[in-house]
C-alpha cells in the first residue's frame, strides 16, 4: 500500500521548476496505514515531500517509484524485523533510515548496532528545527562508507 501526501509534487509542473532546490523527499513507513499516514502528514507540515507505505515489503517496493532522499520508519517496524532481514534489505543499504516513535524514547532503542539507521526521533517532544536538521544531515550523507576494520587498502609511498 503506497500513498503520496503531496500530489502536486509528482506533477509534471513540479518536475519542471528547476529554479528552486527540490524539496527533501521522504518515504514514511509504519505497521498500519493510519500510523504511516500520520507520520507522513506530520513531516509534510514541515515542508518535506512525503509518501507513505505500510510494512517493510511495501516500502522496498516503493523505493524505485518514490526515490526518497530518506526513509522515516516507525521504530516498531524495524524492531519487529529480524536483524538479518534488516541487514539484507535494500531499504537499509540504499537510503538513510530515520527511526521514529510515538511511544519509545531514544534510551529504549535496541537498533544502534544495525547498519543503516541514521537517527532517531521521538515524535511527542520533537523540535521542528532539530527534526529538519537530522533529516537534512541523513539525506546529505556521503555515498561512501568506510569498509570493515582492517580491510581497507593502504597506499605506501616509498622514497
Amino acid at each position: 500500500m503506497f500513498f503520496e501526501t503531496d500530489p502536486a509534487a509528482s506533477s509534471p509542473e513540479a518536475a519542471n521548476t528547476s529554479s528552486s532546490p527540490s524539496p527533501l523527499r521522504a518515504l514514511c513507513v509504519a505497521r498500519h496505514s493510519f500510523l504511516s499516514e500520520h507520520i507522513a502528514r506530520y513531516f509534510a507540515q514541515l515542508g518535506i515531500c512525503t509518501s507513505n507505505a505500510v510494512g517493510l515489503e511495501s516500502a522496498v517496493q516503493s523505493l524505485k517509484e518514490v526515490s526518497p532522499d530518506v526513509v522515516i520508519c516507525d521504530y516498531d517496524v524495524l524492531a519487529g524485523a529480524a536483524y538479518e532481514v534488516l541487514e539484507r534489505t535494500p531499504l537499509m543499504s540504499d537510503v538513510p533510515v530515520i527511526a521514529v516513535s510515538l511511544t519509545r524514547h531514544a534510551e529504549e532503542l535496541h537498533l544502534l548496532d544495525v547498519d543503516g539507521i541514521s537517527g532517531f526521533l521521538y515524535l511527542p517532544t520533537l523540535n521542528e528545527a532539530a527534526a529538519l536538521k537530522i533529516l537534512q544531515a541523513a539525506a546529505a550523507r556521503p555515498k561512501f562508507m568506510p569498509g570493515s576494520l582492517g580491510s581497507a587498502q593502504r597506499v605506501v609511498e616509498h622514497s
